[in-house]
């Protein structure tokens, strides 16, 4: 379907935890070519990097810094090896699914044609194995501008761009940025009705080890009572996707990867809705 600013337009994002795999693709390729919409596919790789590191001999570097955030520590080696997973391995994969189930995708990172351009911040303070230490070197950032020209140009010709982290810092520098805040950012530069994210849990949970606590529906006015039963990253979660509804993002949701048909029936409404005026 060719898009045009007048066209309702998803953002979907597919997380890279091991819990989902690449058995889900197949699953998302045949979704969407059903669907009769125009897209934008933004996909993690964390379970392949990691596997590919320790098979390089380089383990994940996990770093806790003092707000509590744990981060990975990605050096230059290290980044070669994050390009490797990220943009050789796992987005070659999908768009390979993809084409296959007929849908004309083509892979990009953000790093083409400048998509996501940010800062980075080369010292990374914080504890591994007990002791704290300073990391210099660290190859991650965060993203400070979006230009969608290429993704609008795609979209236009009838392709379904398929993008992954890293992005571009200052001097050519490929920087690991959070491939939610990537979908984020697309969305809200591009004005999308919806931004879905897929992951291995049916949506938002109030306990993250009950999946029967399910919260259905967050009113993006009036979130005090999800960000009251939220924990960890689920807070974080929760109040990006408020500000993406304030900023013009149509509605967010987070659904279950591991089903058939995920993204017809997160629209459907499976999982957790965050919408101006939706309410459990």
């Amino acid at each position: 379907m060719w898009w045009s600013a007048n066209t309702d337009m998803l953002v979907v994002k597919i997380g890279g935890g091991a819990g989902i795999g690449e058995g889900a693709f197949a699953r998302f390729a045949a979704d969407i070519a059903a669907l009769d919409r125009p897209l934008i596919l933004v996909h993690g790789g964390n379970a392949a990097f990691s596997k590919l590191s320790r098979a390089l001999g380089m383990p994940p570097r996990m770093v806790t810094s003092s707000s509590g955030r744990v981060t990975r520590y990605v050096d230059a080696a290290t980044m070669d090896a994050m390009l490797m997973a990220y943009r050789g391995k796992v987005n070659a994969r999908l768009v390979a699914t993809l084409r296959a189930a007929g849908v004309n995708a083509v892979g990009l990172s953000a790093i083409d044609g400048g998509i996501a351009v940010g800062r980075r911040k080369p010292v990374l303070r914080g504890v591994e194995d007990g002791k704290t230490r300073v990391f210099r070197d660290d190859h991650a950032g965060t993203i400070e501008t979006i230009d969608a020209t290429l993704v609008r140009l795609l979209l236009a010709n009838g392709y379904v761009p398929v993008l992954t982290p890293p992005a571009l810092a200052e001097g050519g520098v490929p920087i690991n940025v959070d491939g939610d805040k990537l979908a984020l950012a697309l969305a809200e530069a591009l004005g999308a009705d919806g931004l879905l994210f897929f992951s291995d849990t049916p949506g938002l949970l109030a306990d993250k080890d009950d999946e029967s606590t399910l919260i259905s529906a967050i009113d993006a006015a009036h979130p005090e009572r999800a960000l009251a039963a939220a924990a960890g990253r689920m807070v974080v979660k929760v109040e990006a996707a408020v500000a993406a509804v304030e900023r013009g993002v149509g509605q967010v949701i987070f659904a279950d990867a591991r089903v058939e048909r995920p993204i017809s029936r997160a629209l459907a409404g499976e999982g957790t809705v965050v919408a101006a005026g939706s309410s459990e």
